[in-house]
């Protein structure tokens, strides 16, 4: 995911803080948030509402945000919404360089189907990994097609994109492949069901 113009935001150096400040930023839709990071003070800034918005339907997402006659580039670190409405109402974003390699948790994806009979679980949902800040992949992804009853795969299985490095412990289980209890049983059962009824019907 490397940084494009499509990323670029408008910022908006603020000096009022607080709730109130904020709510009437908001109020005309804009967002505030913070930046920090490699030993600068933070630097308060109110960003466009909707454009940030759509950028941050993707994780990790790196901003170019322009701001004081200059350009700066900001990981989203953290976002805080609404707990009913959902609504952004503060952003925090770690000043990044080209080139800097940044740890990021992304989503882990599954494809496939296991082997007929199986089910898989995804024990871990995302993976820590150290990548450069504006190549960040968006996921990784686990093939499964036919895996087996009992198959595992480890953190240090899963293929990662080229540029980047696990962090998470590689011995952690990200999905595991089993049977539901129960099927082997009920399989049982309904086999000795139908020969006491093949039987009856002689």
């Amino acid at each position: 995911m490397a940084t494009t113009p499509d990323n670029h935001l408008k910022a908006e150096l603020r000096t009022q803080f607080g709730k109130g400040a904020a709510r009437k930023i908001r109020a005309t839709a804009k967002i505030p948030a913070v930046l920090y990071g490699h030993g600068t003070d933070p630097r308060h800034l109110t960003l466009p509402g909707h454009e940030l918005a759509l950028l941050l339907r993707k994780a990790n997402q790196v901003l170019e945000l322009e701001f004081d006659g200059g350009t700066e580039l900001a990981l989203v670190k953290d976002v805080q919404k609404d707990p009913v409405k959902q609504l952004i109402e503060h952003v925090d974003l770690v000043l990044v360089r080209r080139g800097e390699k940044v740890t990021v948790d992304i989503a882990v994806r599954v494809e496939g189907e296991s082997a007929p009979g199986t089910i898989s679980n995804l024990e871990n949902a995302t993976l820590s990994i150290e990548a450069e800040a504006t190549h960040i992949p968006e996921s990784v992804t686990i093939q499964i097609e036919g895996a087996e009853d009992g198959t595992q795969v480890l953190a240090s299985q899963v293929p990662l994109p080229q540029g980047s490095t696990l962090i998470t412990d590689p011995d952690t289980v990200v999905l595991v492949v089993s049977t539901p209890a129960g099927t082997e049983a009920d399989d049982e059962a309904a086999a000795a069901s139908e020969a006491a009824a093949a039987e009856s019907a002689e």
